[in-house]
């Protein structure tokens, strides 16, 4: 493995969800343990998955992996860190100010803007922090997705560069409170981030046009902020083991393409390729497997029989969605799982019924332009892009709170919206416009990767709770959350693979929700090679891997559709509408 020669001390594993980031940082970290290092892996990402891998709970502390000498993990749980930031914040003064006003205080430390701090503050620790985590010969990070990690790494330069400049306005100030004495350790961070000597970015991806081009758009990115030394891991590549049938040749052939089409950004950086493994990379006898090449020898494997696929197909959910004659159909998951290709799936087959139909992402990736090439009558396309969202709440609240300020007021409410919490009010204000079109027309949503989506719903619920405190119980009102938690204007389809991790992220996601009295309304299975109903023994392995994720999947949900795995990808309106006609059957 090219990326594993002669590594530095820190390595960061980022790219589109569902490309297999987790295993190949996980084997990594594995390989490196082997030969006798010291080894800290690292998960940042909100929907975390380290401990599903090694099968075991590892949680918001260093936790060692016994069957591995040397190998220790750790997850920066973002709720847990906050949870933690704001009692070292307020312990100090408990006692010394009135119970009202720790109250306060307590409630100005319980945003998201809170929770990233919190995140951030133990991510730069593990990077400046040579007394604590010095022992390490190796330290790696199993980012999360693309988006997510890049205001990741974004972050320690943005706040240092805030600090420095000694802003700190009334919605950050609480926060801010518990970085002001940090700002070396932020400094510190962002040296040991942009040294080549000490930190390498591994980019992991698919062998998919898509995964390919998200890995440039991060790596130039990156660049930006002086994040360089940049190896290419090409994952999950079909192998010549996998049989010479009809889907196995179209798949091989459209990897193929895909990677000599690879974007002009990091063609030039050096590159490993890994085999598809017949089974999935739990365990550490799989993830020993991961950098090995993969043979037909020894390969068995029943199909999922159809009983247990089921008739499952698309077109009937589009069916029980068309009754209602509008609403709001939010797709989903884990970032990877093509919640995109679902939602305009459809998206599309509800306008060809002769609907009107509103598609929209919030994924910061934003990949529907390029799933859906041509115009469908009927069908209005759109994203809420977070930077213009930004750029018009800015100017909305300088026109309305700033309009009767002077001109120092004026001053501060500017530095005031420059804080790296706007986002998240900006983006939301325009989802919520979103959700208000459901009550005349058809509004479908291909929302962001998981972590994105629970940050998403924390702020409708944060708004929820303050319009209530606003209003009180004297007055009718609809919140965002009160139309996400109707059955009867939203239905929540959760969109999954049939593997283990993706199912588990999805259980967990569908267990928030039910918390935020919002239960999904149906779970989508995609990209399954057991539908597909394959012939040989490699492809029938990787079928057979399938059966106990489809009927877990069948258990935890109310209705359930199955979309086989194509040999080609289902980009422009034919093909979309292809997905709503297929039947799970075998022909």
């Amino acid at each position: 493995m090219k990326f594993l020669e002669d590594p530095p001390r820190f390595l960061f594993f980022t790219g589109k969800g569902g490309v297999g980031k987790t295993s190949v940082a996980c084997a990594t970290a594995l390989a490196l343990a082997r030969k006798g290092r010291k080894v800290l892996l690292v998960s940042t990402d909100p929907a975390s998955n380290v401990g599903q891998v090694f099968g075991l709970t590892i949680g918001n502390s260093v936790t060692a992996i016994y069957d591995v000498a040397g190998l220790s993990a750790l997850e920066i749980d973002p709720e847990q860190a906050a949870e933690a930031y704001r009692e070292r914040i307020i312990a100090p003064v408990r006692g010394l100010l009135p119970e009202a006003e720790l109250v306060g205080i307590a409630e100005s430390l319980s945003g998201s803007c809170t929770t990233e701090i919190a995140s951030f503050d133990e991510f730069t620790n593990l990077l400046a922090d040579d007394n604590s985590y010095g022992q390490y010969d190796h330290i790696i990070f199993d980012t999360a997705p693309t988006g997510h990690t890049i205001r990741l790494l974004q972050l320690p330069g943005s706040w240092t560069d805030f600090l420095a400049a000694g802003k700190g306005d009334p919605s950050c100030l609480g926060p801010l409170s518990g970085l002001e004495k940090h700002k070396q350790v932020y400094a510190k961070a962002v040296q040991a981030l942009t040294d080549p000597a000490r930190t390498r970015l591994v980019l992991v991806s698919r062998a998919q046009t898509s995964s390919l081009s998200e890995i440039e758009r991060t790596y130039l990115e990156l660049n930006q902020i002086g994040i360089g030394s940049g190896y290419v891991v090409v994952n999950g590549v079909l192998p010549q083991a996998a049989g010479d049938e009809e889907l196995a040749q179209a798949l091989r052939a459209r990897e193929a393409a895909a990677v000599a089409a690879i974007p002009p950004g990091v063609a030039g950086l050096p590159r490993d390729v890994l085999d598809l493994k017949p089974n999935n990379m739990v365990g550490i006898p799989a993830l020993e497997s991961l950098f090995e090449g993969t043979s037909d020898a020894g390969i068995t494997g029943n199909v999922a029989h159809a009983s247990e696929v089921g008739d499952a197909a698309l077109a009937a959910l589009v069916n029980e969605v068309e009754l209602d004659g509008h609403g709001l159909v939010m797709c989903m998951g884990k970032g990877g799982v093509g919640k995109t290709t679902v939602a305009a799936a459809i998206a599309v087959a509800l306008a060809k019924r002769g609907h009107e139909v509103h598609l929209t992402t919030t994924d910061p990736a934003a990949h529907l332009a390029e799933t859906l090439q041509t115009a469908v009558p009927g069908l209005k396309v759109s994203r809420i892009d977070p930077e213009a969202a930004i750029q018009e709440y800015r100017s909305h609240v300088m026109e309305t709170k700033g309009r009767n300020l002077d001109d120092a007021g004026r001053a501060a409410l500017a530095e005031d919206l420059l804080s790296p919490c706007t986002d998240e009010v900006a983006v939301f204000r325009q989802f919520s416009r979103v959700v208000q079109e459901s009550r005349r027309h058809f509004v479908v949503m291909d929302t962001a990767p998981t972590g994105h989506t629970l940050l998403l719903l924390d702020a409708t619920g944060s708004y929820h709770r303050e319009i209530s405190r606003q209003v009180g119980d004297t007055m009718g009102f609809v919140t965002p959350l009160m139309r996400l938690q109707d059955p009867a204007q939203t239905k929540v389809v959760l969109v999954t693979l049939a593997e283990t991790t993706p199912v588990l992220e999805a259980e967990e996601l569908q267990d928030d929700l039910v918390r935020a009295g919002i239960h999904p309304w149906a779970w989508v299975i995609n990209n399954s090679i057991a539908a597909a109903h394959p012939r040989t023994p490699f492809l029938r392995a990787r079928a057979g891997n399938e059966t106990e994720q489809i009927i877990k999947v069948r258990n935890l949900a109310d209705r359930v559709a199955v979309i086989p795995l194509l040999p080609e990808e289902p980009i422009g309106e034919a093909k979309l509408s292809a997905l709503t006609a297929f039947s799970t059957q075998p022909a």
